[in-house]
């Protein structure tokens, strides 16, 4: 008698859940359309500028060669984005951040991993990678390589470009032509004249 007076215990609960669980509450969700007034936020309005990191619509977020670097024609060789001087910073912060320690500030490769026993990587100053795409760092920093893994969930599609630049901005100080070096020092005499006066 105990045994089915549990039974039927155990089957009258679980109709009783089975029907708390039906209705129409997720069909019918609470939400806001644009433009719509609402208490819930302090300004009063429904539209909200996005979270950070949130996916555009607008921009190259959703451009695969935006994102990797490699498009249906092959590496992307140009900048998807302007640049400019806060872009080369946010690349070297990034650069510094993530990249340093196994490539070092120099882009040698004798980072402090390096140092304390890592394998070496490339120097990022070597002939062949100073005749790479633009597209390939960002192509590696995306997928890894060797025994890089991959910065994909680390660092957002708009920094790899920061640092893809970087990287090209820090091969050309590393490796500067001859009429770079006497446009620099031109520049240098006319500097020093004026502040002669």
């Amino acid at each position: 008698m105990n045994r089915r007076l549990r039974t039927l215990f155990l089957l009258g609960a679980a109709f009783v859940l089975v029907l708390s669980a039906c209705g129409r509450n997720m069909e019918r969700q609470p939400n806001l359309r644009a433009y719509e007034a609402t208490p819930f936020f302090e300004d009063g309005s429904a539209n909200q500028t996005p979270p950070d990191n949130t996916v555009s619509r607008q921009s190259g977020n959703t451009d695969p060669g935006y994102l990797t670097g490699i498009n249906a024609d092959g590496t992307l060789a140009d900048l998807p984005i302007p640049l400019t001087d806060s872009l080369l910073q946010r690349g070297q912060e990034r650069y510094d951040i993530y990249c340093a320690v196994c490539h070092d500030y120099d882009g040698s490769g004798t980072g402090m991993a390096v140092i304390r026993g890592f394998p070496a990587p490339p120097s990022l100053s070597a002939s062949h990678l100073q005749t790479v795409p633009l597209g390939y760092f960002v192509q590696v920093i995306t997928n890894g390589f060797g025994r890089m893994y991959s910065y994909a969930s680390r660092v957002p599609a708009g920094d790899r470009w920061a640092i893809a630049a970087y990287i090209k901005a820090l091969q050309l100080s590393q490796n500067p032509e001859a009429e770079d070096l006497a446009a620099a020092a031109g520049t240098d005499r006319q500097a020093d004249a004026g502040g002669e006066n």
